[in-house]
């Protein structure tokens, strides 16, 4: 199969009957390479990309890309590499924005490949300025408080700095460890050992799993999560390879969480950047008090380039842990032991050594760097912080405990 060209017009009502459209093609024996082109008027819709090869899962680009490319030795970002086996394989349109006029769409697809993938930029090291872990903050026997993002992209999915790139800017931002978590793949996973170790910050495996009904972050190197599948198969999937499931952005725009669940997963993404556009808001609370109230909370600054204004580590999360390696850092999300924190300064600058914190230590609740701020419960009970480390009883308050200043924004939660 040198050179085949498909043309199709898409409409409502494809979209209704299937919301990925496969597009079957057929790879022959030792084929060295395949590409694949797609064309459409792209100011009347959306049309994502993927691929599936006759054996499986071979990446995805969303909107991001408009062709790829898979060889032997290497891929465009978002798909995976390896050896073309024969036989069918399809590429996956996601069928994401069509107008009610329909939408005309161009497949080439060219086996061997027309075109080289592109490769990724790599950033020379940063000089560590600060290490969120360095703040040295009272921990449990044996473990200590590592500062982190569990949400960001790259390249390989929408966004626009490489792994490395990526890393760099984490490592300026004073970040112990970084979720990777492109969206419905796997690709970037193979990079993030060599790429965290150049860069000297722990790359955390994820993927966004991605669809028109919410969004959610496996976490760990577990393998790909069908995005297809009902959402409780990615609950049941995660937990039975063992990584950690989040709903991410759950009342966000039009990417809030609608799928149903008859299991909720062991995280939850509470604080958002989208959170935000207002710290005053009391949305988020509403949320979590009709969700799991025993859900461990993660924040994630969704970042995808430097261009949208603001910096990994907004929201800044804190994990507990053995040590900063990716397995150590899940089992300390597992535990539930995390902290959430703004991150951030009034210049938008990550401070992670001197943004106000709050803490469950064993039997204590700290308030630290936090003088003149409001302690608050779930209930409405409020009380003033009068010291820069404050220690109370664990058993204050209810439910989630947050710290907030003078006009209600949120600095912290515990």
């Amino acid at each position: 199969m040198p050179h085949t060209e498909e043309r199709l017009h898409l409409t409502l009502d494809d979209q209704i009957a299937t919301r990925y459209l496969p597009v079957p093609f057929d790879v022959p024996r030792g084929a060295p390479s395949v590409s694949v082109q797609l064309s459409y008027d792209t100011s009347a819709g959306v049309i994502d990309l993927g691929c599936e090869g006759a054996s499986g899962w071979r990446g995805w680009s969303g909107g991001a890309r408009d062709r790829f490319t898979i060889t032997a030795e290497a891929a465009t970002p978002g798909y995976l590499p390896g050896e073309l086996e024969p036989g069918t394989w399809q590429v996956i349109l996601g069928l994401h924005k069509v107008p009610a006029t329909g939408l005309d769409v161009r497949l080439r697809i060219a086996c061997p490949a027309v075109e080289q993938p592109e490769r990724e930029r790599e950033a020379p090291p940063q000089p560590r300025q600060v290490r969120g872990s360095e703040r040295n903050l009272p921990a449990p026997a044996g473990l200590r408080w590592y500062a982190g993002d569990f949400h960001a992209h790259t390249v390989h999915s929408d966004g626009s700095l490489s792994i490395s790139e990526l890393a760099a800017t984490a490592v300026r931002a004073g970040l112990d460890f970084l979720a990777v978590t492109d969206h419905n793949t796997v690709s970037h996973h193979a990079h993030l050992p060599r790429v965290g170790a150049a860069h000297g910050i722990t790359l955390l495996p994820g993927q966004e799993v991605t669809t028109a009904r919410g969004h959610a972050n496996a976490f760990g190197d577990i393998g790909w999560i069908d995005f297809r599948e009902p959402a409780d198969t990615w609950v049941a999937e995660v937990e039975r390879r063992g990584g950690v499931l989040s709903i991410n952005h759950p009342i966000d725009g039009d990417c809030a969480w609608q799928h149903p669940l008859t299991a909720l997963p062991a995280a939850l993404e509470h604080w958002h950047i989208s959170w935000f556009r207002d710290l005053t808001s009391t949305a988020p609370w509403a949320f979590h008090q009709r969700w799991d109230p025993g859900a461990v909370l993660l924040g994630g600054s969704d970042f995808h380039s430097p261009d949208h204004g603001y910096a990994l580590g907004t929201p800044t999360t804190w994990v507990a842990a053995e040590d900063d390696s990716p397995e150590a850092i899940l089992a300390g999300v597992r535990a539930g032991r995390t902290a959430i924190s703004v991150g951030v300064g009034e210049d938008r600058v990550p401070r992670p050594l001197h943004t106000p914190i709050l803490l469950r230590v064993e039997e204590d609740l700290l308030a630290i760097d936090a003088e003149g701020l409001v302690l608050a419960d779930a209930e409405g009970r409020r009380r003033r912080i009068t010291d820069s480390y404050e220690r109370l009883p664990a058993s204050w308050g209810s439910g989630r405990l947050h710290l907030q200043d003078a006009t209600r924004r949120v600095l912290a939660i515990a």
